[in-house]
């Protein structure tokens, strides 16, 4: 017997349940993205070939044979918008819902789901095309240049009290693979340095084990599902935080009824949260393809990680981040703390991110905001601000063995 007297039968249901929210379910957010933004207007003028470039993936398994025949024979038009109303159609852009009206010829409103932003596709049928995989970082997509091109920006602009080309210029500056989850709270769009204050969408799987998830450590995994879905996704449902009501979130402070305190007339989500979690909790970390990583220096890598480089300390193997409360100083890492400083904990800390996947993660960089462009440079900085005096090749044996993870060696 499982989970408080399931059977694995009942279990496997429930996951399954959670897998159609997270891939199917948009929690009523057409009312904000269709009514309010009017982003079906600006989506329904895109062709394919714009849809792909912008990020979204289209899951090949949605697709009848006849497409798929016409896409690998040249012959299917992605610079027809109309062959993008015929994937929406058949529920095949992964993280979008399109609805049409009864003629099945006019995008009358969308939705997005979690997949939107957590899932991609293997390419297998061809680049953006391709089978689910979900909990991956959508490091691909450019949503801050989907939603600014979204009609109707007029909610963000008295939101923010900012003109409609500042919001669009906000937006357009995040690019690929980043978003920003926090500015509607604090209405912080840029760093100090004058760089986006957008972070990296992080993955939603090998999240078993892990405690606090994001970069700055709001809440747990289930705390993050009901956020997005309510705030980000602007699902109908209900949302409570006080600490969202601080005066350290004006924007939020002053709306409580849209963030801190919200409570829709209807109830979309919370029902489906538990479901959501599971699924999440079931969704491994993606195991390297063979011949991604050179076995023997990985193996020299790891016995580097756990003593010289004292990457174990904080990265605890086999769930490799803290056991317990996994959040630290930004002194104790050797950065800054802007990002920490948003978060509604009393004082600024970032979270030991997980390691397993690290190889399926590696487009954007690394940290919260991408900081770091390659593991090399994260294994550079961590060896000055720790001055552990590692040699250039240990450091090439310990970027093997973090690429590596979570395979067998």
């Amino acid at each position: 017997m499982l989970m408080g007297g399931r059977t694995p039968e009942a279990y496997a249901k429930v996951v399954e349940q959670g897998k159609q929210i997270f891939r199917y379910d948009t929690f009523g957010d057409e009312a904000f993205w269709g009514d309010t933004l009017r982003l079906h207007e600006a989506v329904a003028k895109l062709p394919p070939s714009k849809v792909l470039e912008l990020g979204l993936k289209v899951d090949s398994d949605a697709l009848p044979d006849q497409v798929i025949k016409q896409l690998k024979a040249g012959k299917l038009n992605l610079n027809d918008p109309a062959v993008t109303l015929t994937l929406l159609k058949l529920n095949a852009v992964v993280g979008v819902t399109g609805h049409l009206d009864s003629a099945g010829k006019k995008l009358t409103s969308i939705g997005v789901q979690c997949a939107l932003c957590h899932s991609t596709v293997d390419d297998s049928l061809a680049p953006g095309i391709g089978h689910r995989r979900d909990g991956w970082a959508a490091r691909d997509l450019n949503i801050g240049a989907i939603i600014a091109s979204a009609p109707d920006l007029s909610f963000f602009t008295k939101h923010f009290g900012l003109t409609d080309e500042k919001v669009r210029e906000i937006l357009r500056a995040w690019g690929p693979g980043k978003f920003d989850a926090v500015l509607p709270l604090d209405g912080k769009a840029f760093r100090p340095d004058g760089k986006t204050a957008a972070v990296l969408i992080p993955p939603a799987s090998g999240l078993t084990g892990i405690n606090l998830h994001t970069g700055t450590g709001w809440g747990s995994v289930s705390y993050w599902n009901a956020y997005v879905a309510n705030l980000a996704m602007r699902g109908k449902g209900t949302f409570l935080d006080s600490r969202l009501n601080d005066d350290k979130f004006p924007l939020s402070a002053a709306h409580p009824k849209l963030f801190g305190d919200k409570r829709d007339d209807v109830d979309l989500i919370t029902a489906k949260l538990p479901a959501l979690h599971l699924y999440q909790l079931a969704l491994a970390a993606p195991v390297p393809p063979k011949g991604s990583f050179d076995r023997g220096a990985a193996l020299r890598g790891r016995q580097l990680f756990n003593d010289k480089a004292r990457c174990a300390s904080c990265h605890v193997p086999p769930i490799f981040t803290d056991p317990g409360f996994n959040m630290h100083a930004p002194e104790e890492i050797g950065i800054d703390a802007f990002q920490a400083e948003r978060s509604p904990n009393p004082q600024p800390k970032y979270r030991t991110a997980p390691l397993k996947g690290l190889w399926a993660r590696q487009k954007g960089g690394f940290y919260h905001d991408g900081r770091f462009a390659t593991l090399g440079d994260v294994v550079n900085h961590y060896d000055s601000v720790l001055k552990l005096g590692l040699s250039a090749a240990e450091k090439k044996d310990l970027v093997q063995y973090l690429l590596s993870l979570p395979a067998e060696l």
